[in-house]
């Protein structure tokens, strides 16, 4: 079979995942403002390179008329010509829901720029999509054997043409073929079949070079080596593993405040975490005087941001001794919760994901310092479906506490990881994109604003100093986000009142099917 995959080059491409910020969590999901209408966005990253991207919008009222979209680069110059927009589609009789599909050419920083027009005319909504090959995949069995069978009849016709064409084809209409004509044919069908076997063979090793030259273009993440020195210093050295695309390790932007954002989660208990915010030292190394730190081996997911507003997740494992470190300062935090492998937590899990069932579970966790945070459960969680994650923040006497302070510039920050390691999500108010990029997209969507000239406003972010003007702000915070698989997630939740960070967990069993 492999022998004829030379056959399929222009027909077949090796497909490819989109790689970026996050661990095993692809799709974008996000929550804005395309001036007057609120968004709900899902972006599915395709699976070639070049690809199709699957874009789902569902928007909060049914006053929108038209959601057109876009595909462009990020930055460059390409950002400020943006090509004609497609249509999205209802593909039900649901007002408020919308389907499209956008090609992405090439990897890198992509945004999707919607266009909504309705009954308060226009409004402009850009968001972050970065794309890039991360896996292959072996063509379907069935479409395998199909080429094989034609490319088989194929040559064997090819032979008989050249047998055909020594022979027949040199006799004179009613002349009756000779031995000689026999055996001459012959010699030409062998002469035709070896000469075919060779182009097989050739075009085989083709096949075979040019998929390991497609297979160096996977994204390889930047590899983080962490290190425990001088007590209570953690090193982190960042290394470009010869990507097919040389990344620069200088060119690191803040996002909402920090170049790097790392979470540093106790395995497998899951049970002591921290979020800190290393600063750089060197072109990319970083540096971190922990706080103090129960012993334990601890997995640390770590988030940058490039200066094209390509985002990266770094991962790394480290075993920490018991550390006597300085105080937690500015926006590092730390949250304390059951192991996930325990018994009682299994039976908060079960008593729970029961409820969830009907669609009206309320899980509650206690704070140390007698605040409480709830997670309002409105419907059962189900893989690779958008949600929306609301959390409430209660005082000791069970009210709104009346200093409710912006965390990073945003009412809370959550992160999704899964109990194996193979999922972390940090995920903010407005979805799952970096904020930094999310802050470029806009921006140029505000620069193209002049080929809109009824738009009513360019794309807002929901959750960024959106009530940096009032003295009283909202006790509840909500994320967009889906679970990619099946099976047993931890979120984290942080929210801050005051001088207080609080840090709330719980846990999410994600079946393999809807309930």
């Amino acid at each position: 079979m492999k022998r004829w995959k030379w056959l399929l080059c222009i027909l077949v491409l090796a497909s490819a995942t989109s790689g970026y910020a996050h661990v095993g969590s692809p799709d974008v999901y996000a929550e804005g403002q395309a001036g007057a209408y609120k968004m709900l966005v899902v972006l599915r990253p395709p699976l070639v390179i070049p690809g199709v991207a699957e874009i789902e919008v569902r928007t909060e009222s049914p006053v929108v008329d038209s959601i057109t979209i876009t595909a462009m680069p990020l930055t460059g110059e390409a950002a400020k010509h943006p090509p004609v927009p497609d249509t999205m589609q209802k593909p039900t009789r649901d007002a408020q829901f919308y389907v499209g599909h956008l090609w992405i050419m090439s990897a890198g920083s992509w945004q999707v720029r919607f266009v909504a027009n309705g009954k308060y005319g226009e409004g402009i909504l850009s968001i972050p999509l970065p794309a890039t090959a991360t896996i292959t995949q072996s063509m379907h069995k069935g479409l395998g054997t199909l080429l094989a069978i034609l490319g088989t009849a194929l040559l064997i016709g090819m032979v008989r043409i050249v047998e055909a064409a020594s022979t027949e084809a040199m006799l004179i209409p009613g002349q009756v073929r000779s031995a000689k004509d026999t055996r001459r044919g012959r010699v030409a069908m062998a002469i035709a079949s070896l000469a075919l076997m060779v182009a097989v063979i050739s075009g085989n090793h083709w096949w075979t070079v040019d998929a390991a030259e497609y297979a160096g273009n996977i994204y390889k993440p930047l590899e983080m080596a962490s290190t425990l020195e001088e007590g209570n210093l953690l090193d982190l050295k960042l290394r470009d593993p010869d990507w097919f695309r040389p990344r620069s390790m200088d060119d690191f932007i803040p996002d909402h405040n920090h170049e790097m954002h790392l979470y540093a989660i106790r395995w497998p208990e899951m049970d002591v975490l921290f979020h800190l915010h290393p600063e750089p030292t060197g072109t990319g190394e970083f540096r971190l005087a922990l706080p103090s730190m129960p012993a334990g081996d601890y997995r640390i997911y770590a988030d940058v941001v490039h200066a094209s507003g390509f985002p990266e997740t770094l991962v790394s494992e480290l075993t920490i001794p018991t550390v006597h470190g300085l105080p937690l300062r500015g926006d590092d935090a730390e949250g304390k919760a059951l192991p996930i492998t325990s018994g009682a937590a299994t039976r908060k899990r079960e008593s729970a994901a029961g409820a969830a069932k009907q669609c009206t579970a309320d899980r509650r966790f206690t704070l140390p310092d007698g605040y409480t945070m709830i997670w309002r459960t409105l419907a059962p969680q189900i893989p690779k479906q958008s949600e929306i994650f609301r959390f409430e923040l209660l005082d000791p006497e069970g009210k709104p506490p009346r200093d409710v302070a912006l965390y990073m510039g945003m009412l809370g920050h959550a992160a999704f990881v899964k109990s194996d390691g193979s999922v972390f999500a940090h995920v903010h108010p407005d979805g799952t994109m970096a904020m930094a990029a999310m802050t470029m997209a806009n921006s140029n969507a505000s620069i193209n604003d002049q080929s809109h000239p009824n738009a009513v406003d360019t794309g807002t972010m929901l959750g960024m100093d959106m009530d940096m003007v009032s003295s009283g702000r909202p006790n509840t915070v909500s994320f967009p986000y889906g679970f990619p698989s099946p099976g047993l997630y931890r979120i984290i939740v942080q929210m801050k009142h005051g001088d207080t960070i609080e840090t709330g967990v719980f846990d999410a069993d994600v079946p393999m099917s809807t309930p």
